[in-house]
């Protein structure tokens, strides 16, 4: 028997998965062992990225869900409130306060549109855009943390954008028949 047989197959990550050597995997699996479920690996993962992200963004004066803010805003200035809600998924009553903190931070502005006075437009200030050049490495020591290269997580994340669209698609269609 080659040795390629006995070892554990690897994750992109490069870490071992699957029983060891000589380990014996169960018959049956278990359909609700915690281990086996896709919603608690994803949780499990969100929560270890955010703790990882602590340090480094502290540095930067932001927070995990501020950093995603500005991540917004430094792709394209200028958009309305319920945009980035949209685009980051938060409802108004979890941005808005972001939003403050961020404005009173100085890195941004808060604007009523031109065109409709309704409308509030979010635009950073010359701090906001300096902060986008002192986080530029920031991905990259993250990739690095974690041991791979962000061209090994590329893939990564289109997939699970692609597993959030097709959730995202699946619960937008009609509803159950009754």
């Amino acid at each position: 028997m080659s040795s390629a047989r006995l070892s554990r197959p690897t994750s992109r990550l490069g870490n071992a998965r699957g029983p060891a050597p000589g380990e014996a995997a169960a018959s049956e699996p278990d359909p609700l062992a915690l281990a086996s479920q896709l919603c608690f690996a994803l949780y499990a993962s969100s929560l270890a990225i955010q703790r990882r992200y602590r340090e480094p963004l502290a540095a930067l004066g932001l927070t995990y869900p501020q950093y995603l803010v500005m991540l917004v805003l430094w792709a394209e200035d200028g958009l309305s409130v319920s945009a980035v809600g949209a685009r980051l998924m938060l409802d108004s009553g979890t941005l808005t306060p972001l939003l403050k903190r961020l404005a009173a931070q100085g890195l941004l502005e808060r604007r009523r549109g031109t065109e409709d006075e309704r409308r509030v437009e979010l635009h950073l200030t010359p701090a906001g855009r300096a902060l986008r050049r002192r986080a530029l490495n920031l991905p990259t020591q993250m990739a690095a943390a974690i041991g791979c290269t962000p061209e090994v997580l590329e893939p990564m994340v289109e997939e699970l954008h692609e597993l959030r669209r097709a959730l995202q698609d699946d619960l937008s269609g009609p509803g159950p028949a009754g």
